[in-house]
């Protein structure tokens, strides 16, 4: 299984798909379009920054808890459907829902019962996931990594309402905050290999080099982990030339 990390806005949906049609498997996206969840989260966002200059300091997001049970629960059945077939990708990993649960709760915007839930929630799912399909330090995950500004320029191209700064007073601080979570867990994780790929370097979405030059590395990778072979990797590098 390959599993692609990142920011919002880092390009993970983008790199999924072109990743899985170049190596011939299935990519697994994160619901979004279907969520009925997450629109509702980011107004209670500000329903809870309102609550708190207005001096309630303990004021949550009612949709936080709610939402991220929603995130994992669709992202368990993914990587139990994944795991049946060579070379999956998913454009989020279920370790990054737990990173979000973290930063909400630490915010304020879950209780210490609801996270204490959901972090025994997590682990009865990583358990059943190690059991029953092997997850394991084969799986590749690839992190792209953005700036800030990087991430608002591709928040903006894809025009969803609720993520954009002009929509939300709230948003930059979160997304901020965002970035520094995602630094830590960077450094912590170790569950499988990871490569890291600089997306503000190379921008794999509008130029057919930089994207060719991103695919080179993975399958690379790939080699290396023996998920494909080097003369599959020579035949996947041809057919793009």
């Amino acid at each position: 299984m390959i599993t692609l990390a990142g920011i919002i806005g880092s390009g993970k949906s983008t790199m999924t798909e072109i990743l899985s049609k170049e190596l011939g498997s299935k990519a697994f996206f994160e619901p979004v379009e279907d969520n009925p969840v997450l629109p509702l989260f980011y107004k209670g966002n500000e329903i809870a920054a309102q609550k708190r200059a207005q001096g309630d300091p303990n004021a949550t997001n009612p949709y936080t808890y709610l939402l991220q049970t929603f995130f994992v629960n669709r992202r368990f059945r993914m990587i139990k459907e994944a795991k049946k077939d060579a070379n999956n990708v998913l454009d989020r990993s279920i370790y990054e829902d737990a990173l979000f649960m973290k930063m909400n709760t630490d915010m304020g915007n879950a209780t210490a019962v609801e996270y204490a839930t959901y972090q025994e929630l997590l682990e009865n799912m990583l358990d059943e996931l190690k059991y029953s399909t092997g997850v394991n330090s084969k799986d590749l995950m690839i992190f792209i990594h953005v700036s800030y500004d990087t991430m608002l320029k591709r928040i903006k191209k894809r025009g969803r309402e609720y993520e954009q700064i002009e929509a939300d007073p709230t948003l930059p601080e979160y997304y901020q905050r965002l970035l520094d979570y995602y630094e830590r867990w960077l450094k912590w994780y170790d569950k499988s290999p990871i490569m890291i790929i600089d997306g503000d370097k190379y921008d794999f979405v509008d130029h057919p080099a930089d994207r060719n030059f991103i695919l080179d590395q993975i399958e690379d990778q790939l080699v290396e982990l023996n998920h494909i072979t080097k003369e599959e990797a020579e035949k996947l590098k041809a057919n793009r030339q």
